[in-house]
């Protein structure tokens, strides 16, 4: 295959001035045979699996980088939901001695995170997943690497309100017990999760997966931003192919890339994430794509109109590019993370109602958002079970990480530096579903559920 000269320089201005990366390479790894009745031999097994594993995707990350020049910015681990392999050591403690085994093996292997601190919840709960929620505070307060997630829905099982109902009072004792809340930045509750998800904090190696598999999340706003910015006049239907041919070369790339680490690491190449994630980096919005359409300020009215497009292009022209294609391939729409959509939430353009009406087609959901410290435990549970409610009726994925700002009010910033950036405080709804969520049980799965 050979290369024009302006596809080559295309490609080199992408990751110099737009803000190409490869934002996760995660390997996905099988825990379930390194348990053994003796625990601490347990332990063992799994904190030399994850060093193991970590040290080969690190050396494999870094081949690739030098060999293309193509930046792996988060190198990552996934593993068996921890509920699954801990079934035979229900104990709180040996909980927490397994998160920090997980902790100290990614720190050792320089690994950024390891996912898959969490239960498949859908339906019902064992024991184990229990006593998993009930250690979680400890355990995002106390590691800096792992973490959580729970599915608690699904488009064939319905939503089981019984666990989102122990969301509220987990996640205002995780704020607590961690410095400016941050803890709650690494736990995120599912509806329809995928097995095979690459971006944190959701990751997990699903049972309907191999022994390893490495999975590939690409981003590009910026890229697609700037072709947005050059195509000014043309309608819908041009704008959308101009997204949807923008998105063909960044996903050819980063198929590309995984193939090459999954050869490397001699294992099996999982999917590319398709989906637009951005970052504190200047003009690394998906807000000012939005904005770039035509809206004045992201969550005016047309904003979902405008998001429904960009997905749609995304989706096509991550589709016609990989036969891979797979994990959320959606677009995040984080409260933090986004210079975009901070300021639109500071300046009263977006609030909480308007950002749920994105998630309708943006496959995410409500992503790093921060409530009033003082929030009521049954209020988050209801901000959580009315996002999670729009997977189950969609048959789409969505996902809620919502942190309660301990000590602040609305309007107020809360600051975590870094890849996290800072979140504006969002006033919620002071009016209660309390009595309605207390009915508890499961909202009955919909009517498309029955296509057997």
């Amino acid at each position: 295959m050979t290369f024009t000269v302006e596809e080559v320089y295309e490609t080199a201005s992408m990751i110099s001035e737009q803000n190409l990366d490869i934002r996760a390479a995660t390997l996905g790894v099988n825990l379930k045979d390194c348990i053994d009745n003796d625990f601490e031999i347990f332990r063992k097994n799994v904190y030399e699996r994850i060093v193991f594993h970590g040290r080969r995707l690190i050396r494999a990350a870094e081949t690739v980088e030098r060999k293309y020049g193509v930046p792996i910015v988060n190198k990552r681990i996934a593993v068996t939901p921890v509920s699954l392999i801990m079934e035979t050591h229900v104990d709180r403690e040996k909980f927490l001695d397994m998160a920090r085994t997980l902790d100290q093996a990614a720190m050792d292997a320089d690994i950024d995170f390891v996912g898959g601190f969490g239960a498949m919840v859908q339906k019902g709960m064992t024991r184990s997943e229990r006593m998993l929620i009930d250690a979680l505070p400890d355990v995002l307060s106390q590691t800096g690497r792992i973490c959580a997630f729970l599915n608690v829905g699904s488009n064939v099982s319905g939503l089981n309100l019984d666990a989102v109902n122990l969301l509220g009072g987990m996640l205002h004792e995780t704020a607590a017990k961690s410095r400016d809340s941050v803890g709650c930045s690494r736990f995120v509750v599912f509806v329809n999760a995928p097995e095979d998800n690459p971006f944190m904090a959701g990751a997990f190696h699903g049972v309907g997966e191999g022994d390893a598999a490495l999975n590939i999340g690409i981003s590009g706003p910026g890229v697609v931003k700037s072709v947005v910015e050059k195509n000014t006049a043309g309608d819908l239907t041009h704008l959308s192919e101009t997204i949807k041919k923008t998105v063909f070369k960044i996903t050819r790339s980063g198929e590309l890339i995984g193939r090459e680490m999954a050869g490397l690491l001699e294992i099996g190449f999982g999917i590319v994430d398709i989906s637009l994630a951005s970052t504190t980096a200047a003009g690394d919005s998906v807000a000012g794509v939005i904005e770039v359409f035509g809206i004045e300020k992201v969550g005016a009215h047309g904003s979902t109109m405008a998001l429904a497009l960009l997905m749609n292009a995304v989706k096509k022209g991550g589709a016609m590019a990989s036969g891979n294609i797979g994990g959320l391939s959606g677009t995040f729409i984080p409260v933090s993370e986004d210079a975009g959509m901070i300021d639109a939430v500071q300046c009263g353009a977006l609030g909480i109602d308007k950002l749920e009406a994105l998630t309708a087609v943006c496959s995410v959901g409500l992503d790093m958002i921060a409530v009033p410290g003082d929030t009521p435990y049954h209020i988050i549970n209801g901000i959580i079970a009315d996002e999670l409610s729009i997977g189950i009726v969609n048959n789409k994925t969505t996902g809620v990480r919502i942190i309660p700002a301990i000590g602040k009010q609305a309007g107020e910033i809360l600051e975590f530096g870094g890849l996290l950036g800072r979140v504006p405080v969002m006033k919620v709804n002071p009016y209660s579903a309390k009595a309605f969520l207390g009915r508890g049980g499961r909202l009955p799965a919909p009517v498309t559920s029955l296509r057997n």
